[in-house]
């Protein structure tokens, strides 16, 4: 029998769906696969729908790694396991405050410790930056990354933009206007898709030995790399340093001063979106047939070890 261990935080329950249709098909073999699901839970909860500046002034904390605590795990200490499965959201081009917390525990270190690691990303489109970040804490952590799995939202980048963080503050998933606006989030169809994920698990699994490091889910379109966000995740995880360190420097985040300058970094980040965003998106696609075969290189890169 083969040991599983499910990590994930699911805020809003949407990852909580994706784990459970990715993970169905172990489930429903327990002669072969003992499946064990850990959510996160951190020791001062994040409410959901977010609160208008809680939401905003959570994303320096998110950029420099500075996550509260989450609750133990119900794990025994001397539990071991042959597949480690870490789903997480992205805030702010991050892993989520409770996925860092994770990563960096005591807790976390010992059940990652040369283990097998399958990530599971659940997000709007930006995910590239944040999966950079997760593969250097497992590095060194010494776990082995062999397989990541990507599902992002299929609506237009400049409805979503609105859609989704209208869903994190109001809860309502829409759709809204009359359709003007579609619903938010990943869609339902794909959700359900991600079975094929764990069906390929669970059939090559069982005959893998501890030290495999080889993909399982090639060729099943666990990702999509989208060229013209690279760019654009590279800005805006520049930008949202510059603007974390300012934050951070002015206090803690009840502090008013803090709470004045994030209200102009609200308007900076719209600003940005609107404008910076767009431009190197065209830039970077009218510049495509120049920067072909480097693009084809951060393809591959950014799509391993699944690949697109």
């Amino acid at each position: 029998m083969k040991r599983v261990l499910v990590v994930y935080y699911s805020q809003t329950g949407q990852l909580g769906d994706i784990v459970d249709s990715l993970t169905a098909p172990l489930r429903a073999d327990p002669a072969n696969f003992d499946v064990v699901l850990a959510p996160l839970k951190p020791l001062t909860p994040f409410v959901f729908p977010w609160s208008f500046w809680g939401f905003f002034n959570t994303f320096p904390e998110c950029i420099f790694d500075d996550a509260g605590p989450n609750a133990p795990l119900a794990i025994a200490d001397g539990a071991e396991f042959d597949l480690v499965i870490l789903a997480y959201t992205v805030w702010f081009i991050s892993p989520s405050l409770p996925t860092t917390a994770f990563l960096q525990s005591e807790q976390g270190a010992r059940l990652l410790r040369g283990k097998p690691v399958i990530t599971v990303i659940g997000c709007r489109n930006m995910w590239l930056m944040a999966q950079e970040r997760v593969k250097r804490k497992l590095q060194a952590l010494g776990a082995r990354l062999i397989d990541n799995v990507a599902l992002t939202e299929r609506t237009h980048g400049a409805k979503s933009v609105v859609t989704t963080p209208w869903w994190l503050l109001s809860g309502n998933k829409g759709p809204y206007l009359g359709g003007m606006f579609p619903r938010a989030g990943i869609w339902d169809s794909d959700i359900r898709d991600a079975a094929r994920f764990g069906k390929a698990i669970a059939a090559q699994l069982p005959q893998r030995s501890a030290a495999d490091n080889r993909p399982m889910l090639g060729g099943l379109g666990a990702v999509i790399v989208h060229p013209g966000l690279i760019s654009s995740e590279q800005i805006v995880q520049r930008s949202f340093r510059l603007w974390g360190t300012l934050l951070r420097a002015c206090g803690k985040p009840a502090a008013l001063l803090r709470r004045m300058i994030l209200a102009l970094y609200v308007l900076f980040l719209v600003a940005m979106l609107l404008t910076v965003v767009p431009v190197v998106f065209l830039l970077k696609t009218l510049l495509s047939p120049l920067t072909r075969k480097r693009i084809a290189q951060q393809r591959q890169y950014f799509a391993a070890p699944s690949g697109e």
